[in-house]
């Protein structure tokens, strides 16, 4: 039996290499096929900071009218929307292509997928790899280093530590929302704008003050679909201001966990939808 129970391990970690190293590949031929056009790679990425850019240009509107927006002050939203957007830019940019996950069972591309010796799902995810996007992640990010540096922070090491584990935990977040859209993609068919709903929808959702929304909307950001993990409870701790829903300030570094945990029940999900995948048309 420990032998079994080690073979397995070992099977299993064999199968997440193999899907790593089989995404970095897929992944490297877009990025070449891109930079083949250089004049065309850089006006992409350009127009993805202008267009991106316009979500952050309806904040500036805003507080050109008021002076504070759920009791936040500018600087702070500001950093609210750059965490939001810089999680979703990554997550968009290394999973956005699960959206096509219904297009592919459409035309029968999938059934290729399924007898090559990598993993669908790196494949998938893998495919059409656009580093355009990195247009979108600058625009974000040069809005949230300006926010760090001009907001009333009274920085700290574990702040600074936290700001980075909430990234990447926000990415993870997203990562299983597209992933969960994927999934929901192999029962209705054509079901994209459903995902967008879900990932650029809560994108919205988590730019904006968690102050400004009732608190049913907040129970369900934070029990059903957990946005509110994404930043809403490490940038209050970061803020000194009360966590949603009286949250201990303890689960200000509860980010990580709920991010894992939220990618496993996608994963899982994921490996029951292609098992029931019976080809094209089903």
């Amino acid at each position: 039996m420990p032998t079994g129970v080690r073979a397995d391990r070992v099977s299993h970690a064999q199968r997440v290499g193999l899907g790593l190293s089989g995404y970095v590949m897929i992944a490297r031929m877009w990025v070449r096929a891109s930079l083949a056009y250089r004049t065309s790679f850089v006006l992409l990425s350009l127009s993805q900071l202008v267009v991106t850019g316009m979500d952050f240009l309806v904040i500036l509107i805003l507080f050109s009218h008021t002076d504070a927006l759920g009791g936040l002050r500018a600087p702070e939203v500001f950093f609210i929307y750059g965490s939001s957007a810089v999680a979703l830019g990554i997550a968009d940019m290394l999973a956005g292509s699960l959206e096509a996950v219904g297009q592919r069972i459409r035309d029968g591309s999938l059934d290729s997928m399924l007898v090559r010796p990598i993993p669908v799902l790196a494949q998938v995810a893998a495919d059409q790899f656009a580093l355009r996007r990195i247009g979108r992640i600058t625009q974000a990010l040069v809005v949230m280093v300006i926010a760090i540096v001009v907001a009333p922070i009274d920085w700290t090491l574990a702040k600074g530590v936290l700001v980075v584990l909430m990234v990447f935990a926000g990415s993870g977040i997203f990562g299983a929302v597209f992933l969960l859209g994927g999934c929901f993609q192999f029962v209705a068919g054509d079901a994209a704008e459903v995902s967008n709903a879900f990932t650029y929808g809560g994108d919205a959702l988590a730019q904006l003050p968690w102050t400004i929304y009732p608190k049913e909307l907040l129970r369900a950001a934070v029990f059903v679909l957990p946005l509110a993990f994404i930043n809403w409870v490490p940038v209050a701790w970061i803020l000194g201001r009360p966590l949603p829903l009286g949250m201990p300030p303890f689960m200000a570094w509860s980010s990580p966990v709920v991010s894992a945990g939220f990618l496993g029940v996608a994963g899982l999900l994921w490996r029951i939808a292609l098992r029931s995948y019976r080809s094209t048309g089903s």
